[in-house]
């Protein structure tokens, strides 16, 4: 339910903040008495579609930390807490990165790095995935989730996902408007009706199931690039194949969907695969064979 009610208010707050700064710019009057004005058009589609992603990057490590429970490690308490905080420090400096913030939350075998900038990142590890592998395991899971950061991977693909949601916004404005004016010719109001509105929110969910195989499939292969780099800072590729293999053998929980491409374990075999974050671990592991 603290999910639920997290998302829920923070799809609210996001959707509150681009509405006001549309209306700031004026570029929500893109609908004129003379038809769409496409250059305000794309303006609109613009804010909208980068200003969401943006927002949420920002507001990624908080929203991480609140919707896992994850406890920042300020001081350690305990062994584990010490060699995790180590640990992490050690792959960050071969990594040429500041030191991230390290947190722990209880859950099932998973991981997560996220972060608005490699000045600025997380990353957090789960009570089951420390009970459930050795720690040279572990330790390529934290090899990995620093690789996403040294790689810049919570930027890029913020990016990608910005460029897809202007398009989607851009183009089911235009389908609306075209299919809305054809069904209203003649008509002497020549303002948009139910149809636009209709076809627009039609549009955006076909568009938007098609571009989430977009920032699927980028997603799919930062998975593969942060493999490679994590058997890059290991020296080996063997820790990493090891961990993905104890992955498999593991039960894992999803991570909220919001941080569910930040997260070690996922991927699916199937034709579902289209959707899915992660590769199966198997093709993964392949590729690891091969470095």
């Amino acid at each position: 339910m603290k999910r639920v009610v997290l998302f829920l208010a923070t799809n609210l707050a996001v959707m509150l903040v681009l509405s006001l700064v549309t209306s700031l710019l004026g570029v929500n009057k893109f609908l004129t008495a003379n038809g769409l004005n496409l250059g305000m058009l794309l303006a609109f589609a613009a804010v909208i579609g980068f200003g969401g992603s943006l927002i949420s990057l920002m507001m990624s490590k908080m929203m991480a930390k609140w919707s896992t429970g994850a406890r920042v490690i300020e001081s350690p308490s305990n062994s584990t807490e010490v060699w995790l905080v180590d640990t992490v420090g050690r792959l960050a400096q071969r990594a040429g990165l500041p030191m991230p913030e390290v947190a722990i939350y209880d859950g099932e075998p998973n991981a997560f790095a996220t972060g608005a900038s490699k000045n600025s990142s997380l990353v957090a590890v789960s009570t089951g995935l420390l009970q459930g592998m050795t720690r040279e395991e572990v330790e390529a899971v934290l090899a990995h989730e620093v690789a996403h950061i040294a790689n810049g991977d919570m930027v890029t693909l913020t990016l990608i996902q910005g460029v897809v949601n202007t398009f989607v916004v851009f183009i089911s404005r235009v389908i609306a408007y075209a299919v809305d004016s054809f069904l209203r010719k003649g008509e002497e109001n020549s303002g948009p009706g139910m149809v636009y509105m209709a076809t627009s929110i039609v549009c955006e969910i076909v568009f938007g199931i098609l571009a989430s195989v977009i920032v699927a499939y980028f997603s799919r292969q930062r998975e593969f690039r942060a493999d490679a780099g994590a058997a890059h800072l290991m020296g080996s590729a063997m820790p990493m194949q090891n961990a993905l293999r104890r992955l498999g053998g593991l039960h894992t929980e999803s991570l909220p969907q919001s941080m569910a491409a930040s997260g070690i374990a996922g991927g699916k075999a199937s034709w579902m695969a289209l959707f899915s974050s992660h590769p199966p671990l198997e093709e993964r592991i392949a590729a690891l064979e091969v470095k």
